[in-house]
C-alpha cells in the first residue's frame, strides 16, 4: 500500500481534524474518523507520541502500538512553547472542523486550547475532549489513566482472580471504549452542525462512559433502587462461564433458548436434563447457573473440539475454538474475510495491519496513509495552510 494511494470516498472525506491527543484513547478516536475519510493532522511534540516508543519496529519512533493507533493520519511535530509554533496550531484550527485532545481540562484552558477561546475565532468547529471525570466535577483536573479507572469502576472488582483479588483486564479496555464512544460523539455533532451550522463542544469522561458501558447487565438490583439485593449478573459471575476444555483443547459455547438447550444437552447425552426444574426455563437457568455450567464443564471434556463442532454447528449452537492470540492469524474465517492485511509501510516495509471492521455500501471507509514518522507533514500541512517556506523554518527551528 502506496501513502494516500487509496482513493478517499468515505462518509467524512474533505473534513478536517486537528488531533492533539496522546498516547490510546485520543488516538483511537481520530484513527476512526481518519478511516471514515476525514484528513486527520496529528500534532505531536518534537518528542513524539510515547508509543511511537512501544512495541516491535524495524525504524526507531515506529513501534507497533503507535501503527495500530495512527494510520490514516499526517503528522506535524510542533513546539507548543514556541509562539509561533502555537500561532500556527491556532491558524491550523481557524480552518478545521473538528478538534479533539485528551489533556486535563485545565490545560487546555491554559494553552488557550479550550471550547470558549477556540469558538470564538471557529464557530462552526466541533471542540471534542475526553478526560478522566466530568467537566466541572470536583475531580475535573485528576489525572487519570485505563488502570485507575478499571479501579474505580468496579470493573477489575469483576475480572477478580481465583484468589478474589480485583485484576485489570489484559486490554486497554477504558481507553479503547472512551476513544471510540467518542469518535461516534463527534459524528453526532457533525450531523447537528450539518443542520444547524452549529458548532458546540464535545467532552467525554472515562470514568462515566466504561460504568454506562458495565452496567447495562450489573446494576441488576440497582435498577430497582436496592442495591444491597445484590448487584451483578449472575451468570456472567459464576466461574464456570469460561472456554470449556475439551480432550485436546478450549471451546467457547453459548446457548441461550429452550431449542438450544435442548440440543445440547442431547448432544452431551444428558437430553432429559431440559425437562429438570432447574434447568426448563430461562429464569430457572439464570438461578442455577453454576450447576448448568457446571454440566457443560464436564460434558465438555469428552470430545476433541472438531468433534464438538461438527455436531454442534449444525444444530446452530453457538460454538467456536477458543483461539490464543496466534491461532489468530491462522483462523480460517480471520483468512476468509482478509482480516489482517498485507501492506508495504515506505519506511518500515512490509507490514500488517487488522481491517477496518465497517462496510459502508455508498461511502466505503479505507486505509488512504499508513503511520507516519515523526513530522513527517509539516511542510506539507503548513505550506497548505499558507505559511511561507521562511514561516515555516522559523515555526520549526
Amino acid at each position: 500500500m502506496d501513502q494516500a494511494a487509496a482513493p478517499n470516498k468515505g462518509p467524512l472525506a474533505g473534513i478536517r481534524v486537528i488531533d492533539v491527543t496522546t498516547v490510546v484513547l485520543g488516538p483511537f478516536a481520530s484513527q476512526v474518523l481518519g478511516d471514515m475519510g476525514a484528513d486527520v493532522i496529528k500534532i505531536e511534540t518534537i518528542e513524539g507520541d510515547a508509543t511511537r516508543f512501544i512495541g516491535p519496529s524495524r525504524t526507531p519512533g515506529m513501534g507497533s502500538y503507535f501503527a495500530t493507533l495512527n494510520r490514516n493520519k499526517r503528522s506535524l511535530a510542533l513546539d507548543l512553547k514556541k509562539p509561533a509554533a502555537m500561532e500556527a496550531l491556532l491558524k491550523l484550527i481557524d480552518g478545521a472542523d473538528i478538534f479533539i485532545h485528551n489533556m486535563r481540562i485545565g490545560a487546555a484552558q491554559r494553552l488557550g486550547l479550550d471550547y470558549d477561546s477556540l469558538s470564538k475565532r471557529n464557530p462552526k468547529l466541533i471542540h471534542a475532549s475526553a478526560s478522566g471525570f466530568r467537566k466541572g466535577s470536583s475531580m475535573q483536573e485528576f489525572p487519570a489513566y485505563d488502570d485507575l479507572i478499571q479501579g474505580l469502576s468496579g470493573i477489575a472488582s469483576l475480572n477478580a482472580g481465583p484468589d478474589g483479588d480485583p485484576r485489570y483486564f489484559p486490554t486497554v479496555v477504558v481507553d479503547k471504549l472512551t476513544g471510540s464512544t467518542l469518535a461516534s460523539m463527534i459524528g453526532m455533532a457533525l450531523f447537528h452542525r450539518e443542520r444547524t451550522g452549529e458548532g458546540q463542544e464535545v467532552h467525554l469522561p472515562m470514568l462515566e462512559t466504561i460504568l454506562s458501558f458495565s452496567l447495562i447487565e450489573h446494576l441488576w438490583s440497582g435498577t430497582l433502587g436496592e442495591p444491597e439485593k445484590g448487584l451483578g449478573y449472575p451468570r456472567m459471575l459464576t466461574p464456570h462461564r469460561r472456554p470449556y476444555a475439551t480432550k485436546d483443547g478450549f471451546i467457547s459455547v453459548i446457548a441461550v433458548s429452550n431449542a438450544q438447550w435442548g440440543k445440547l444437552f442431547q448432544a452431551m447425552g444428558v437430553g432429559e436434563l431440559i425437562k429438570d426444574k432447574r434447568f426448563d426455563s430461562l429464569q430457572a437457568r439464570s438461578e442455577n447457573v453454576d450447576a448448568l455450567y457446571a454440566t457443560l464443564t464436564e460434558g465438555m471434556r469428552k470430545r476433541t473440539t472438531a468433534e464438538w463442532l461438527a455436531e454442534l454447528r449444525p444444530a446452530d449452537i453457538p460454538c467456536g475454538p477458543a483461539n490464543s492470540l496466534q491461532d489468530l492469524f491462522t483462523d480460517p474465517y480471520l483468512q476468509e474475510t482478509n482480516f489482517f492485511e498485507a501492506a508495504e509501510h515506505p519506511v518500515e516495509g512490509s507490514v500488517v495491519l487488522p481491517a477496518i471492521p465497517a462496510r459502508f455500501s455508498k461511502s466505503p471507509p479505507s486505509v488512504r496513509r499508513l503511520w507516519p514518522t515523526l513530522g513527517q507533514h509539516t511542510r506539507e500541512v503548513l505550506s497548505e495552510a499558507g505559511f511561507t517556506d521562511q514561516e515555516i523554518d522559523a515555526i520549526t527551528a
